[in-house]
């Protein structure tokens, strides 16, 4: 069992907040930024993207996905959540 002021403790903790966020926006912003260039690749072929495209894709908005939702969450914490955390 925790004790108490440990899990006030890890409650407390921005990073635990930066990373919870961050991982719960990493895969809706991943999908819609996966669909939205496979969407422009397919308008610029004018054809179907083949797998080996929407996969390449894939790969690329994953890292875009992972740095965007990161920076977001650092700014949101620190900024929106920074009161939460002073300590009195």
């Amino acid at each position: 069992m925790i004790p108490n002021a440990d899990m006030q403790n890890l409650i407390a903790n921005p990073w635990v907040w930066t990373i919870a966020l961050g991982g719960l926006l990493f895969y809706p912003t991943r999908q819609l930024l996966w669909v939205m260039s496979v969407r422009r690749l397919e308008r610029q072929l004018g054809k179907p993207a083949s797998e080996e495209e929407r996969g390449a894709l894939k790969r690329r908005t994953t890292v875009t996905a992972a740095l965007l939702c990161f920076v977001f969450s650092v700014a949101y914490v620190n900024v929106v959540m920074a009161p939460l955390f002073a300590q009195p």
